[in-house]
């Protein structure tokens, strides 16, 4: 008798400087790790590899995007000497989100603790030295958020580029305000949402990388009914291709009416070459999905 065929449960891909590692299924689970930002974006699946890290962020609660946390906490619990993760969530969510480890606690008879960060639109948090995280609204049934990855650097103004070291120094110890403070806007997350974020979020147009969803891609779901599940639809999507500067479009969450061959197929027909040439899927290329 032959074996079955092995899946790989975890996919990879590579979005210019970013590695995107994880699982994402629409209504099913979503859980993505970006190993060189330090984060891991929404726990739909409790993926050990993803417990080590410190900070997390919850795009909404809805259980294919939080309902593997207490089990991400459990298995966090095996590493030694690792406090509890600082997990950023909408604000309104926290109180709940609290309340519910705390059962979780008692059946476990181990404390899943968390470092709880409740975030508004617009609200910002150093993660390191070169790197920050800005809150945006997403539209959704439930409280939902995006996340903006950065850094901020200080420039020279122009009008000062050719003075020499000594004397921008001199300047610079009076107080004389040569820098000028710009953003590198380098990885966006926008899930389970409206495509009107992109004109309520106009920056994550900008960002290195662009990682949204896109849930449906065909006429086997209306735009009508996808919009009434507040998910995007590859239809307006490819309307508003030509307004996206990114440098990499990182497409996930997709339906599972789709099989990932035909999410690969279908986005390289109808994706026009200017979009197609900055694409990367999030979808197996062969097989059926995962789990």
């Amino acid at each position: 008798m032959k074996s079955p065929p092995r899946h790989r449960l975890l996919l990879e891909v590579q979005a210019g400087p970013y590695r995107l590692r994880g699982i994402s299924l629409g209504g099913v689970y979503t859980s993505l790790q970006v190993p060189e930002l330090g984060v891991v974006l929404d726990a739909g699946m409790p993926v050990r590899q993803f417990a080590a890290a410190d900070h997390l962020f919850i795009s909404h609660g809805h259980g294919d995007h939080i309902g593997a946390l207490p089990a991400l906490l459990g298995i966090r619990g095996l590493l030694h000497g690792k406090k509890a993760p600082r997990v950023y969530m909408p604000a309104s969510i926290v109180d709940t989100v609290k309340a519910a480890l705390g059962p979780m606690s008692q059946l476990q008879r181990y404390d899943l603790a968390i470092d709880a960060v409740g975030m508004k639109p617009g609200d910002e948090r150093k993660l390191r030295a070169d790197l920050w995280v800005r809150a945006f609204r997403t539209h959704h049934p439930v409280p939902s958020l995006g996340y903006l990855f950065f850094d901020r650097v200080e420039k020279l103004r122009a009008e000062f580029r050719d003075l020499p070291g000594p004397e921008i120094g001199r300047r610079r110890k009076a107080g004389e305000d040569l820098f000028e403070r710009q953003e590198r806007l380098e990885l966006a997350y926008a899930t389970d949402t409206l495509v009107r974020v992109l004109e309520t979020a106009p920056e994550i147009r900008r960002a290195r990388v662009l990682v949204m969803e896109c849930t449906f891609l065909d006429e086997k779901k209306s735009l009508e009914a996808s919009r009434a599940g507040c998910h995007v639809h590859l239809d307006e999507l490819l309307e508003v291709a030509d307004t996206l500067e990114n440098e990499h479009v990182v497409l996930m969450h997709f339906s599972q009416i789709y099989t990932p061959r035909e999410v690969h197929a279908i986005l390289a027909e109808r994706c026009p070459p200017s979009l197609r040439e900055r694409l990367v899927v999030f979808a197996p290329r062969r097989g059926p999905w995962p789990g």
